[in-house]
């Protein structure tokens, strides 16, 4: 009978070891989902055009509406020809 409980345990132990990787497999999943996200890139485009306004309006800036903006129409485009870039360096590095 020893065989079959020492036979249980490894059962249960692997048990717990799939777990937590499937745990942890969900977790890097949701974090690259929201790093790839839209809501992610818009919030943070509206985040750096309140900040730089801000900035723009304390320094005296004639056109603060405007600097502002072209920043985060800057980090939107970056944002948006990221995927692009990654993939081409993927795909070059893979050939090597």
């Amino acid at each position: 009978m020893a065989i079959n409980t020492d036979y249980t345990e490894k059962f249960e132990e692997l048990e717990s070891r799939i777990y937590k990787i499937e745990s942890r497999n969900k977790r890097v999943e949701s974090d690259k989902a929201w790093e790839t996200s839209g809501t992610r890139a818009i919030f943070i485009a509206i985040s750096t055009y309140i900040l730089i306004f801000i900035f723009m309006k304390l320094i005296g800036d004639n056109h603060p509406f405007l600097n502002a903006f072209v920043a985060s129409v800057g980090y939107l485009i970056s944002t948006a020809t990221y995927g692009f870039l990654k993939k081409r360096w993927l795909a070059r590095r893979n050939q090597k």
